[in-house]
């Protein structure tokens, strides 16, 4: 995985400023008060802080932004860099902070001068996630990005708060590692692997293969898997950590890549279906936050693994499929493929874990990104309050989410003449049809979250915490949602 920045955490030592390496990182809020931290690199540097605090350019700064003072006389550092934040930040502004500490410093090592500031352990959150790197494909070796030391007042206080942060970033970059893996690399079998290496940190591990999916009835899962010499695989991670309440089953979708198969894509941007696992990668990060974190709570992850691939033993369009609900799908497109995996994946949870709910996660279509870009996923529920806790926990964590509608009209450009349903209703409502096809997998009485991340998963600029590329998007939101609904005490 990625490495993330190692962080130590001591009580303010000013004077170790001087000779610090790398880059020095003070807060300093709108009003240009100073603290000790401050004062003292204003002393160090002949002033210089102070002038840029009464600077024109200061006042034009936001909550989190950052003014630079490259090569400062007076100091070892490269750069001291001045972070405009209150005593008092929200989260929002205090991860912004550290984010904008992480992009002046690169892979330099940094002193984070936080002292008394509320939320720290978030600051530095963001300062670790903002410099997140994908280069395992390099032919390079990796630099090694320097530790971040963080001077404060109460510095045990703050690096127990951190560590949390740190089990839930560790999960993010590892969703972000998967979802930046070409398919030649990152397979069904290799995914399977890298979970199944996931029970070390205690997670109960279980990797069911075709002839048992087969043996289950999972006839449209199985189906998106004919064209592909890469095995189906349908991983379960289980984290049975609290008390006797069933547990929250998280669903990703996990298609390694999608050519579109029979129905197959134009070939410009194809190259970015190897994206198309993000479910999957989300469900597979937020386990590893939950095990690394030890939450005291039930959830299990399920994901499917698979490749859709045109061949000679390729589903095709017309196909009708036998799904493990026993309800019959007429294919009509093979490039609606995602809901095909999700539908037996869903049915199983269901009747295996008997979940207190289920939240499924899918870069499932176009038409989500068309409605809402890249600001938010689109989230479908059928339990209002479910719905609401959810939405509570996105927003905490500045994950965007907005809600969609169900709608019998919406069910009736899915209905089939030769089958059940068909897995595809037209071009206009493309993301919702997609949540009512889900919805038939869904037993009445489970609350039951779709979660449409096409738009979010990958970027193509970069967003306040992620390099441009995967983002992992949903791995603090739902990690929150746990602790705030989940959690026995």
């Amino acid at each position: 995985m990625t490495d993330l920045r190692d962080c130590t955490f001591q009580a303010t030592d000013l004077d170790a400023l001087a000779e610090a390496p790398g880059r020095i990182a003070v807060l300093i809020p709108a009003d240009g008060t100073m603290s000790p931290g401050a004062r003292r690199l204003n002393r160090l540097t002949k002033g210089a802080v102070a002038r840029a605090v009464e600077s024109e350019g200061w006042q034009k700064l936001g909550a989190g932004d950052r003014m630079s003072l490259g090569f400062p006389a007076g100091l070892s550092a490269e750069g001291v860099d001045l972070v405009c934040l209150s005593r008092r930040p929200s989260l929002a502004e205090a991860r912004k902070a550290g984010a904008s500490i992480a992009k002046a410093a690169g892979s330099a090592p940094v002193t984070l001068l936080t002292e008394s500031v509320k939320h720290a352990h978030e600051v530095v959150l963001g300062l670790i996630l903002r410099s997140y790197k994908f280069t395992a494909r390099k032919s390079e070796p990796a630099e090694t990005p320097g530790a971040v030391t963080v001077h404060a007042s109460k510095p045990d206080e703050v690096e127990a708060a951190f560590a949390a942060s740190r089990a839930v970033a560790e999960g993010v970059a590892f969703t972000r590692d998967l979802v930046s893996e070409p398919a030649n690399v990152l397979s069904t079998t290799e995914f399977a692997d890298r979970l199944v290496a996931l029970g070390d940190l205690g997670l109960e591990i279980e990797v069911l293969e075709e002839d048992e999916m087969e043996r289950l009835g999972m006839g449209a899962f199985l189906a998106v898997s004919h064209g592909s010499e890469t095995p189906a695989k349908l991983v379960v991670m289980k984290w049975m950590k609290g008390s006797d309440e069933p547990p929250l089953a998280l669903v990703g979708k996990g298609v390694v890549f999608d050519t579109g198969g029979i129905s197959i894509k134009p070939s410009q941007g194809m190259e970015s279906m190897t994206m198309d696992m993000g479910g999957a990668g989300t469900v597979a990060g937020t386990m590893m936050a939950l095990a690394k974190r030890g939450a005291k709570a039930n959830v299990v992850g399920l994901v499917g693994l698979v490749e859709n691939m045109p061949d000679g033993r390729a589903y095709r369009p017309g196909d009708v499929l036998t799904s493990m609900k026993g309800d019959t799908v007429e294919v009509i497109s093979t490039d609606a493929e995602g809901r095909l995996v999700l539908a037996d994946v869903l049915w199983y949870a269901q009747e295996t874990y008997k979940p207190a709910g289920v939240i499924d996660l899918a870069t499932l279509t176009g038409a989500c990104v068309i409605a809402l870009g890249h600001e938010n996923a689109a989230y479908y529920s059928t339990h209002e309050d479910f719905g609401k806790r959810f939405a509570k926990a996105a927003e905490a964590e500045g994950e965007g989410a907005w809600q969609m509608p169900f709608g019998k009209g919406y069910f009736e450009q899915i209905k089939s003449d030769v089958a059940d349903i068909k897995n595809a209703g037209g071009r206009p409502a493309g993301s919702i049809t997609a949540a009512e096809f889900l919805k038939v997998f869904v037993k009445d009485e489970v609350p039951w979250i779709h979660i449409d991340i096409a738009g979010v998963a990958t970027v193509a600029k970069e967003t306040a915490l992620a390099p441009k590329g995967a983002t992992g998007w949903g791995v603090m939101a739902l990690d929150r949602l746990v602790r705030d609904a989940y959690e026995t005490e």
